[in-house]
């Protein structure tokens, strides 16, 4: 197995190319060699500009400077999203919010928190009690300062991106570190066999013949779907919204401050995501046709940046949720989304990627008798994730006390999965436990469901939370340095543009 052809660009393709190229050490007379072909016609989707901590280990991971690529692709700091009115909507024109953080002033693996926050919080929110990251949020600051070394900082923390520019700088990179080959043609055919994909035929670069496929087509899905015959198993039952409108707006002045947050705000008939990068911010409307117009969805978003006379340009996009029956099947890989695709709630399109080149590089087959065992332990590995990916994102519809068709229907349990409606019934009873995240790919940990479940009010038995505190004094100190850490940083820590302006001019301390 000496030959990986990598079918498709954006995001997936060329993070896949990097990790693997990387890894199986493509620029090495005795590596694997990592092709890619990709067409100069098909435009990508382009919209996906949140990230997760992991994103910080991988660029590392691959060779990238952080300096580099925070000011190649106009990345911001993230800590977190901000979730405005999804719990209820605005009263008396009052919005609720609670945040999702990153990080917890305790893993809940080793002390869950919650019941003693029911106990202790006097009204406090669930995530100010127990991080830092909701204040610094709310103040716009960074997350680290230029003197703390790339890749790390004072609180844990992803990023704000321009998926553009990150592919851009992610081609350049794997073509001139990690000895990636680039080719740029259509696909006009693809041959298959009875060991999957045998050849794809293609305009300027003749026929190219590989040991491993990676399937980065998009929605397309040439090889894994159109060729191989992989079905799509759609979850519209279950995730309502099929459609997406996508505005950039431009800052008021180059010094505007730079959100430290993901915002979604929910709406009548879906959410609004709010992403600030260096250069703009990102926003749109994700909604479900069922229950709104294009026109009207569009008309909302407007309002919301404030560009009711239409100024901006505005992208459409059509949505179709679900997963394919096999990710791996024989000798091709689907990454990206012609392997699954759900709504960007949690961001986590760009992560599942992440993980899905790992995970190849992990199990590359050497030889042909490797690659059916590879293949069943990827689909394994992956139909839980996408599963789980599933199962948190409708617990935010789930929990949500809105009275509009779109989030009642949401509550239908027809729509609600089996295992999350198995999970709600556990953690009315008892609090969340370690053991129910045994799974070592566990996409969404402990601490973010207690995250949602605690800022969306979830309805617990007091008596059964209460007899579960046994170590009140530990819990109070944790509540204690917590309001100690806030002062603390809210001295420590700059603006988040402050940093990124820094760090253009003078880059990262090294030491």
């Amino acid at each position: 197995m000496k030959k990986i052809l990598i079918v498709g660009g954006g995001t997936a393709g060329w993070l896949t190319a990097a990790k693997l190229a990387r890894t199986l050490s493509a620029n090495s007379p005795e590596g694997v060699q990592v092709t890619l072909v990709e067409s100069s016609d098909i435009p990508t989707i382009g919209v996906g500009e949140g990230t997760w901590p992991t994103m910080r280990k991988t660029l590392a991971s691959i060779g990238i400077d952080e300096a580099t690529f925070l000011n190649r692709t106009d990345a911001s700091f993230k800590q977190g999203t901000k979730f405005v009115n999804w719990h209820q909507p605005p009263i008396n024109g009052v919005n609720h919010h609670y945040y999702h953080a990153f990080t917890s002033i305790l893993d809940s693996a080793e002390l869950n928190l919650t019941p003693y926050w029911y106990k202790y919080s006097e009204g406090q929110s669930y995530a100010d009690t127990v991080s830092v990251q909701p204040a610094l949020s709310e103040a716009g600051l960074s997350p680290k300062l230029i003197t703390n070394r790339p890749y790390e900082g004072l609180q844990n923390y992803a990023y704000h991106l321009d998926a553009g520019k990150l592919v851009e700088l992610l081609k350049e990179h794997a073509q001139q570190q990690l000895g990636v080959k680039h080719l740029i043609a259509n696909v006009v055919q693809v041959h298959s066999d009875d060991t999957g994909i045998a050849s794809v035929d293609t305009d300027n670069a003749g026929r190219l013949i590989a040991d491993l496929y990676i399937d980065c087509t998009g929605f397309e899905a040439l090889l894994i779907g159109k060729s191989l015959g992989v079905k799509f198993c759609s979850i519209k039952d279950q995730l309502l919204v099929d459609q997406a409108i996508a505005i950039q707006v431009p800052y008021e002045s180059a010094e505007q401050d730079i959100a430290s947050a993901t915002i979604s705000t929910a709406q009548s008939a879906g959410w609004i995501w709010d992403i600030g990068i260096q250069s703009r911010r990102g926003t749109g409307h994700v909604f479900c046709s069922d229950y709104m117009s294009s026109d009207e969805a569009e008309s909302i978003l407007r309002t919301y940046i404030g560009d009711e006379k239409g100024k901006l340009n505005a992208k459409h996009i059509k949505m179709n949720c679900g997963y394919r029956e096999k990710f791996w099947h024989k000798n091709c890989v689907a990454v990206g989304l012609s392997a699954a695709f759900v709504e960007p709630l949690e961001a986590s399109a760009i992560f599942l990627i992440e993980a899905s080149a790992n995970m190849i590089a992990e199990l590359f087959p050497r030889n042909d008798r490797q690659m059916n065992r590879s293949a069943e332990k990827y689909n394994q590995s992956f139909h839980f994730r996408w599963q789980r990916t599933i199962d948190f994102i409708k617990m935010h519809y789930v929990l949500s006390k809105r009275q509009e068709p779109f989030w009642q229907a949401n509550k239908l349990p027809k729509s609600i999965p089996q295992s999350l409606s198995l999970m709600l019934e556990d953690w009315h009873d008892r609090p969340v436990s370690k053991y129910d995240f045994e799974h070592v790919f566990e996409p969404f940990p402990q601490d973010s469901y207690q995250y949602v479940l605690n800022g969306m009010g979830f309805e617990v038995d007091a008596l059964a939370y209460q007899f579960a505190c046994h170590r009140d004094e530990v819990a109070k100190q944790c509540f204690a340095h917590v309001e100690q850490l806030k002062h603390k940083a809210q001295q420590q820590l700059q603006k988040n543009r402050q940093v990124l302006n820094a760090i253009r001019q003078y880059g990262i301390q090294k030491m």
